[in-house]
């Protein structure tokens, strides 16, 4: 059994106090100049950080194998640029995303028949995204414009960080649950008919599901198909894709699986699984560069498989 260590809180207090200051200068300078300033972090990442360039890299390799070295280069530097990009668009959100600004900084695309479900209130939902984009600026968004969400993740490992971004989440009425204990939350809520979102490409351990993802087994969590499997629940299939480096974005659902179609499934987890899996595989295919590589999908193997090397990738 692995016992966590404990962590410095000094450390972490002042990790917290760094990025608060962060925050205050970000918001006396133009927008443009935070995206410079992102965009100078990223590409300093990719030359300093080897491990995570590595990983970003491998990655890349195995579910590109068509691409030359250049391209796999670019793509993963434009990766971790856009993770920097998140961090400070997470600092701009409560600012830009208001009911009379938000239309400034957000397209709603695909969203017809997602809106009328939300509207009728009739049935539960299960919406599922991924390390794409700003995926944090897809609930927030919906939930300043008036529809009620519950979002399942994991907290920071920073107490302070995690109660400040928390903070920043809740803003406009979105709930956090802590993936740890929330199966019964959960459970109420889509019997109460309401909505709940997962992050559903996170590695699920050696005894998670493994689905294809980018021709690749890879282990995913079963509890989003078997609550939606359950409750009879729609499954929404977004995200929220960055348009261009001045705070705009393209919230999409992508598609919406309904429970007809794993009626009558010999095994519907297994199925479900596979099928939010392979269009989270097509909305990152629609951009690779917003794709959170670094990110250790593939660290589980399937019994008899080589497991993941020290940079986590398999």
């Amino acid at each position: 059994m692995n016992v966590a260590k404990p962590r410095n809180k000094l450390l972490d207090y002042l990790a917290y106090l760094a990025v608060r200051l962060l925050a205050m200068y970000a918001h006396m300078w133009p927008l443009r100049s935070s995206y410079d300033t992102a965009a100078w972090v990223g590409n300093l990442l990719f030359r300093i950080d080897r491990r995570h360039r590595r990983r970003c890299l491998g990655h890349l390799r195995r579910s590109f194998p068509d691409w030359d070295e250049p391209r796999l280069r670019q793509v993963a530097r434009a990766s971790m640029r856009s993770l920097a990009y998140l961090a400070v668009e997470v600092l701009f959100t409560t600012r830009l995303i208001t009911p009379g600004r938000w239309r400034r900084h957000i397209e709603l695309v695909n969203q017809a028949e997602n809106i009328r479900l939300l509207l009728g209130g009739r049935t539960p939902l299960v919406y599922i995204t991924g390390h794409f984009g700003n995926w944090e600026v897809v609930g927030y968004t919906m939930a300043a414009l008036g529809f009620p969400n519950v979002a399942v993740a994991r907290p920071l490992d920073n107490p302070y960080l995690d109660r400040y971004v928390r903070g920043v989440r809740e803003n406009r009425g979105l709930k956090i649950l802590d993936k740890k204990g929330a199966s019964e939350m959960v459970e109420d809520l889509l019997a109460a008919n309401g909505a709940v979102s997962f992050i559903a490409d996170q590695d699920a351990g050696r005894k998670g599901l493994f689905v294809d993802f980018f021709g690749r087994k890879a282990s995913t969590y079963k509890a989003p198909a078997i609550m939606a499997i359950r409750h009879d629940a729609p499954v929404v299939v977004g995200y929220g894709r960055r348009l261009e480096e001045q705070y705009r974005f393209a919230i999409t659902v992508h598609r919406i699986i309904h429970p007809r179609e794993w009626a009558d499934r010999d095994d519907p987890v297994r199925w479900l699984t596979q099928e939010y899996t392979a269009a989270l595989e097509e909305v990152v295919r629609t951009a690779p560069e917003q794709y959170l590589w670094m990110h250790r999908r593939w660290k589980h193997r399937p019994k008899g498989e080589p497991q993941a090397g020290p940079d986590g990738v398999a």
